[in-house]
């Protein structure tokens, strides 16, 4: 039975809420987990938080059309559940990992089952109305960064109590999650808006040739592409980068995790309401694209903390154009297709992440190690600057196209 859109939009919010808390713990503490386990200093550290990160990327890059496309089939909720497990069961791993390679292991199946943003997405789609679609992906953002200002705070006053207990909160958050979602999620694909799974359509290789149904959105995913490989100047490499250049501790991180929590939680859950109806999706995508080049920009020159800090807030301000550029891709296509091309776009995410955190991890380690030419540690921030530039002017030249 489809779900009451409005019942059925707070459900799927509060989850990904304890979903992205969950993931926001662990930031903190990874860094000093995977020197203890590998016995090596930061810039190595660096490389092993790059690997993680690719082999979860290569798991979901292979499985998440294919998640998308069952979704398409079986509804959303299943589905969702399965990827709440199945992330629970990594946070296992991770907590009593006792070698480097076990952490690889737990990622890997975290990438197996990482679908519940993809099928989130989808499942918004399904109970959203045209009007109203933006602003309900903007609440995604919400309850990401509420999630990044409880999570990096609970992660790093764990932390005092060792650097698995992090770990052991996320993976008792994921699997009470999946709990509560199994007794009060409903279901928000109807019967009759589903079709039949097909293994051509919904491999990774597949899905990628399968966007070519739909030249409008071609150019914006790729600038969605060239934005998550840059937002891995961040996201893979925030910790690294700050403890190199201003010696923060995992309690420091947390804290200024937190304020990235607070600034997109303002702007996902309160400024889009008011900017992108007035400006319309378009202009939004541009104006957002220009603030992550200026934002990247000034991590990459911050003289001291403190303007790191102060840097966020443009940073975060670009995320008016997520929910927008979602929506326009999200109207492209029909309702039975929703699972199908979140599932593009994850994939997008995961080629995204098996680049970027290579190319990031690789450039920091370079800049900061003993006898390099140029010391900058800055360095990864300004590839993403030049990689968003032309994915801006990929937008535009789409977007022109777009009506």
């Amino acid at each position: 039975m489809s779900a009451k859109k409005p019942s059925a939009l707070t459900f799927i919010i509060i989850t990904l809420l304890i979903d992205f808390t969950g993931f926001g713990i662990i930031i903190p503490v990874m860094p000093d987990l995977i020197k203890e386990l590998t016995g090596k200093g930061l810039s190595v550290a660096a490389e092993y938080g790059g690997l993680l990160l690719l082999a979860y990327s290569l798991a979901q890059f292979i499985f998440s059309p294919i998640i998308g496309g069952l979704s398409d089939r079986f509804g959303r909720r299943p589905i969702l559940l399965a990827s709440l497990f199945g992330l629970g069961i990594d946070y296992v791993f991770l907590s009593f990992a006792p070698s480097i390679g076990w952490l690889f292991v737990g990622r890997i199946i975290a990438g197996i089952t990482g679908a519940s943003f993809t099928t989130a997405m989808a499942y918004i789609a399904d109970v959203s109305t045209p009007e109203k679609k933006a602003q309900n992906f903007g609440l995604v953002g919400v309850a990401f960064g509420v999630g990044f200002i409880i999570g990096p705070v609970i992660g790093g006053l764990c932390s005092v109590w060792g650097l698995r207990a992090p770990f052991m909160v996320s993976a008792v958050l994921a699997l009470v999650n999946c709990i509560f979602g199994y007794f009060i999620l409903p279901e928000s694909l109807a019967a009759e808006n589903r079709r039949a799974f097909s293994f051509k359509r919904s491999n990774p290789i597949g899905s990628l040739i399968n966007i070519s149904k739909y030249p409008t959105i071609i150019g914006l995913v790729i600038s969605l592409l060239l934005l998550y490989i840059s937002s891995h100047s961040v996201q893979s490499n925030w910790g690294f980068y700050v403890i190199e250049k201003f010696n923060w501790d995992a309690k420091m991180i947390g804290i200024s995790l937190s304020v990235v929590g607070v600034a997109i939680a303002v702007v996902q859950g309160g400024l889009i309401r008011v900017i992108v109806p007035k400006i319309g999706n378009k202009k939004a995508i541009l104006y957002s694209l220009a603030l992550y080049i200026i934002g990247f920009i000034c991590f990459a020159f911050a003289p001291n903390g403190m303007m790191m800090m102060i840097f966020i807030v443009p940073y975060c301000l670009a995320g008016i154009g997520g929910p927008a550029m979602q929506t326009i891709i999200s109207d492209q296509v029909p309702s039975n297709a929703q699972g199908e091309i979140q599932g593009i776009i994850t994939a997008m995410q995961s080629i995204a992440a098996i680049i970027g955190p290579f190319l990031v991890s690789h450039i920091f380690a370079y800049f900061i190690a003993d006898g390099t030419p140029t010391y900058f540690p800055g360095a990864p921030f300004i590839l993403s600057a030049g990689l968003t530039l032309i994915g801006l002017f990929i937008a535009i030249a789409t977007l022109r196209k777009h009506h």
